[in-house]
């Protein structure tokens, strides 16, 4: 039998979301190429770095995928484009849909304000974990 542990097992892990359907549906939009954005409030920390490696998990907590921050800038909620927007790839991609989920995300936590500072981060992925 074979202990060796997968060379991704000490990067951190995490999955997308509020929900374990959240989570499934952005771990795919990744896995397919699609997902390539996200966004989290400045008050929440900065989590990770250009260069860094995570794991994505799915909404079982299974590891789905490996990527690399590959850009990460603080823009105001009402500053973020529609090219940021669409690499998000969620809904139609557009940046209506983008600020629409947004805010509904936040509104349920109650922290949702119109120039509320984010961290915008693009990457890439590295690795499809089977």
């Amino acid at each position: 039998m074979d202990d060796t542990k997968p060379w991704w097992h000490e990067l951190n892990q995490f999955s997308f979301g509020d929900s374990a359907e959240m989570a499934d549906e952005l771990a795919a939009l990744v896995v397919q190429g699609i997902k390539t954005g996200t966004s989290w409030l400045v008050s929440e920390g900065q989590q990770t770095f250009v260069g860094q490696q995570h794991v994505v998990l799915n909404g079982a907590g299974r590891p789905v995928a490996v990527i690399e921050t590959t850009e990460l800038r603080q823009l105001p909620y009402n500053e973020v484009d529609a090219a940021f927007a669409y690499d998000s790839g969620e809904e139609d991609r557009s940046l209506a849909n983008w600020r629409l989920g947004y805010q509904r995300f936040y509104e349920r936590q109650g922290k949702f304000a119109i120039d509320m500072l984010m961290y915008c981060e693009r990457f890439k992925l590295i690795d499809v974990i089977n």
